[in-house]
């Protein structure tokens, strides 16, 4: 066996608090299920997600601007769920998931076709990471 193939079936472990963030961001946030399943898969445009098209697509809870998508992606990049796309001349606007992502996605879809709702808690505690931009 290879390197490559070793490296591939071999999971990643995350700490607790790093899986309890990252989970917590993904449930608060306006982003459906097949939004992140798209995302295993390919790279998504932030053009896709946005407005009338993130709701067509069924990645959206509702129209949502493009600044607003923007903004959710780059938190999901910074608790480790998402990076973004580059291709030979940069940084693109197309997303994909991290291997965390992917272990999240494949827990949730194990459990349903839909992404848990948060509880008060959950959304207090992730704006205030936002706000604060908390490690934890």
């Amino acid at each position: 066996m290879t390197l490559i193939q070793s490296l591939n079936t071999q999971s990643l472990q995350y700490s607790a608090r790093t899986v309890i963030r990252a989970e917590r961001a993904m449930r608060c946030l306006p982003f459906k299920l097949p939004l992140f399943a798209a995302m295993r898969n390919t790279s998504v445009p932030l053009q896709i997600i946005a407005g009338s098209e993130g709701l067509e697509h069924r990645y959206t809870t509702r129209s949502i601007s493009e600044l607003a998508v923007e903004t959710g992606l780059m938190w999901l990049i910074q608790v480790g769920i998402l990076r973004r796309e580059v291709d030979g001349q940069g940084i693109t606007d197309s997303f994909r998931l991290t291997p965390l992502g992917r272990q999240l996605l494949e827990k949730w879809e194990n459990q349903g076709e839909t992404l848990p709702p948060p509880s008060f808690l959950d959304r207090l505690y992730n704006a205030l990471s936002r706000w604060l931009r908390l490690p934890v």
